[in-house]
């Protein structure tokens, strides 16, 4: 299209409504009751866009709703906002094919929604087929003036580009957790792959990991970062597995309420909870009395207080696997947390929850498991005193209770356990416990 003054080419044109007509094939086969469509740079430039825009209405019955640049910024963005770790003052940056959006995430709020007329395709066709990379630079650095922000603290890649460098070094690295959405390279490996690649044959992005299918576009996208990154001086680098495309899905689900969910609402909590929790109270009691444990026990167990989150978290989803194999309920949990705990925490987070889960109920987590995964977990001593609440707190609830029946205080080195029942169930899965620094739980009926 950009060596034809955006005029977008008949195949191209019939290879996009052909991909149209197997979308709606797909869309019928989940009886969607909606459809939404929205249309890009390639289109927003193109002077013979209502051509196709047209035959795709009148053939498809499609309406294709093409968007600004400001729009697509945001659209990015309010994915991220309400998919990632809440993050201050953070820079996304979307590298498409004809443009690449910016935009400034503070919280839930977003601003500065900015594009720029930079684009894999668009610098591949006027610079890159021509091997003129000095006026690629040039061009990208006149676009990237247009930028007057504030330093970021950190920047959220989204799109292509971004997704397949952190791929890349996300199969190279030792990082342990297969999972792209919220991974965070590091930023002296981010930029040595980006200089590699801009210097790399077809040979060699291959053995640095780059898919075959972004081999024509991946130089002139990793040139653009390398920009970006160079004007900005960010370290901090944040991947996002979601984009315009769970934005256009966002906005219109959450229209009514400012396009954020409600603060406290987790999309991969209440997935986990409604597709594979059926007993929600005793989840509830559990996670009810493993902070109160925590409350009580941080201090003397030397537990950092940011961990109660994750605590808390780790007692309610625990029992998921129950539903799928109950004398191996812990080894699904561990599965089911580890693949679906995916949006609104970091990689840090997500270990540490499944890894509670994988050990709760009686042991501690093994060294092997540890070695494995110690580049996210914090210390073996802090990630053991966890484990142990988690433990003991499925222990204490041992008899099911309709309600919980028995309060906790802590006396010295004395966990004080009372309640008008005896107990029995109780006290038998409380001494299987392994004893943990010295702590005693003495129960006492009142």
């Amino acid at each position: 299209a950009y060596k034809n003054n955006g005029n977008i080419q008949e195949i191209p044109m019939q290879r996009a409504y052909d991909a149209l007509c197997d979308f709606l094939s797909i869309i019928n086969s989940f009886q969607a009751r909606k459809i939404l469509c929205v249309a890009t740079s390639a289109l927003r430039d193109a002077p013979n866009k209502s051509a196709f825009i047209n035959r795709v209405k009148k053939e498809l019955g499609i309406n294709i709703k093409v968007i600004n640049g400001e729009r697509e910024a945001y659209l990015g963005a309010i994915a991220c906002a309400n998919l990632l770790p809440e993050q201050n003052s953070a820079l996304s940056i979307d590298i498409g094919g004809g443009s690449t959006e910016f935009a400034v995430i503070n919280k839930q709020n977003i601003t500065a929604n900015i594009s720029l007329d930079l684009g894999t395709v668009r610098l591949k066709e006027l610079f890159f087929d021509n091997n003129d990379i000095k006026g690629a630079n040039k061009y990208i650095d006149t676009q990237l003036e247009k930028l007057s922000l504030d330093n970021p603290s950190a920047i959220i890649g989204i799109g292509g580009t971004f997704r397949a460098l952190s791929n890349a070094l996300l199969h190279s690295t030792s990082h342990p957790l297969d999972k792209l959405h919220a991974y965070e390279p590091n930023y002296n490996d981010f930029s040595m792959l980006i200089n590699n690649i801009l210097n790399a044959n077809e040979d060699d992005l291959r053995k640095l990991g780059i898919k075959n299918s972004r081999f024509d576009v991946i130089k002139p996208g990793a040139l653009i970062l390398s920009r970006v990154l160079k004007k900005f001086k960010i370290r901090n680098l944040i991947t996002s597995g979601v984009g315009v495309r769970e934005g256009v899905y966002l906005a219109d689900l959450l229209r009514n309420s400012k396009d954020r969910f409600p603060r406290n609402f987790n999309t991969s909590i209440r997935y986990i909870l409604d597709k594979h929790i059926e007993n929600k109270t005793y989840a509830n009691q559990i996670n009810k009395v493993a902070k109160e444990l925590f409350d009580l026990l941080h201090n003397k167990l030397k537990i950092d207080e940011k961990y109660r989150y994750e605590l808390s978290i780790a007692a309610k989803l625990c029992s998921c696997g129950s539903n799928i194999h109950f004398y191996s309920e812990q080894k699904h949990s561990y599965s089911i947390i580890e693949d679906s705990l995916e949006f609104g925490f970091d990689h840090k987070q997500i270990v540490l929850v499944s890894t509670l889960c994988k050990f709760a109920n009686k042991k501690l987590p093994t060294s092997e498991h540890y070695e494995l995964f110690k580049l996210l977990l914090p210390n073996a001593k802090m990630l053991n005193a966890l484990s142990y609440i988690i433990s003991l707190s499925i222990a204490l609830l041992t008899h099911r209770p309709r309600n919980i029946d028995f309060s906790l205080r802590l006396v010295k080195n004395e966990l004080v356990v009372e309640s008008k029942r005896a107990l029995y169930l109780t006290k038998e899965a409380v001494e299987k416990l392994n004893s943990f620094e010295n702590l005693n739980i003495v129960f006492v009926n009142d």
